[in-house]
């Protein structure tokens, strides 16, 4: 599970989503569109449907990549540990770990339950700039991922998009696309 709120959705966030399914033994990467992240401002949010489809959109060709909305029915803001909870109910058939950056182990033990999350699902954790080694990096449920060092920011997408400029090689075609064609955040 790769949750964000692809705000919008990048070649990062791809590029990592791909390196997990290549390189792990992930089968899958499930993007979960978060609504609202509890521990983030909403203020500068496009629309869920449009962050959803934004996703949809990117990963369209990709059959190991998949797009969830199930945050959006549950209560707001939704916590990670409740939405993994909730996936293992509607989905027995499948076993269910948390992609997360290493800047977000930084501040993992903050989160909701944090504790049942590592023991019960695991951590998939991506290198991130850093100047110190979080509180959790040995634990036996962090599995650490070799991939490049990304910081493409959706914040900086955003600024280009209201100032009119292009977003090219930072985001899909079809995603920039979209962006034009419903006009999003202008």
């Amino acid at each position: 599970m790769f949750f964000g709120s692809f705000n919008p959705v990048h070649v990062g966030h791809l590029i990592i989503a791909n390196i997990m399914v290549e390189t792990t033994d992930l089968s899958q990467v499930w993007f979960v569109v978060s609504p609202q992240n509890p521990h983030k401002s909403s203020g500068s949010l496009a629309h869920e449907f449009d962050r959803y489809d934004m996703v949809q959109a990117a990963i369209h060709d990709s059959y190991h990549l998949r797009v969830s909305d199930i945050e959006f029915n549950m209560d707001k803001p939704s916590f990670t540990v409740d939405t993994l909870a909730y996936l293992g109910e509607r989905h027995p058939e499948h076993e269910f770990s948390l992609i997360i950056g290493e800047d977000n182990l930084q501040s993992f033990p903050r989160w909701k339950n944090h504790r049942a999350i590592i023991d019960n699902y695991g951590l998939y954790v991506y290198p991130r700039p850093s100047n110190s080694k979080p509180e959790l990096s040995d634990h036996v449920n962090v599995h650490w991922v070799e991939a490049p060092i990304l910081d493409i920011s959706a914040t900086f997408i955003r600024t280009l998009v209201k100032e009119g400029k292009s977003i090219k090689y930072l985001t899909p075609e079809s995603v920039e696309q979209l962006i034009k064609a419903r006009k999003i955040y202008l």
